[in-house]
């Protein structure tokens, strides 16, 4: 089994892999996005080398971001940064609070949230700004989401040490945008 925790691993849902949140173990993962730290583009496929090797062969084993020998010992870096038990233990305490206050939003302008810890997709309800619409409105708010879909907006918060009122802060964003149903959506000044 290949786990894909490009988007989830590493801690983004509160857990250093989102597999863990059931207790399965894959034979092979594949990383990105949260291995380079934000700070430069890498990716990996982790796992017993043979097994790896087979699974993809030698020409499929250089990807754009992996032939970097700057990033590959930053991941490293990473991962053990990841591992301190003062982020963990922060990232394990507030991806609950994340999560239950993400879940607020439904009838707040939300239709529906998807997600688990850090991470989470939230479905606009009918009326509300487009998730580009309400994308750039985060920004002056001081939070940040990418867009995925018309009417939806992906939020993942930086996988550094965050205080509940930062977290706060940003559902309050995200609350204030998509929760003006009776005007025109929120925009950019």
């Amino acid at each position: 089994m290949i786990a894909d925790e490009i988007q989830s691993g590493l801690g983004r849902t509160g857990e250093l892999l989102a597999l863990d949140h059931v207790g399965v173990r894959a034979d092979l993962y594949t990383f990105g996005k949260a291995l380079g730290g934000g700070i430069l583009p890498v990716s990996a496929v982790v796992g017993p080398r043979r097994r790896a090797w087979r699974a993809s062969g030698p020409a499929n084993m250089a990807p754009p971001s992996a032939a970097n020998p700057l990033a590959a010992p930053w991941g490293v870096r990473w991962i053990k940064l990841l591992e301190m038990a003062s982020i963990s233990s922060a990232r394990k305490n507030l991806a609950p609070v994340c999560t239950a206050d993400s879940v607020k939003l439904v009838g707040r302008g939300a239709a529906n949230v998807r997600g688990r810890g850090l991470w989470a997709g939230v479905e606009i309800a009918p009326g509300g700004p487009t998730g580009h619409e309400a994308s750039l409105a985060y920004w002056p708010r001081g939070s940040c989401a990418k867009e995925t879909h018309v009417k939806h907006s992906a939020h993942s918060p930086a996988l550094r040490h965050h205080t509940e009122a930062e977290l706060d802060q940003g559902i309050d964003a995200v609350a204030e945008v998509i929760g003006n149903l009776n005007g025109a959506p929120a925009r950019i000044a």
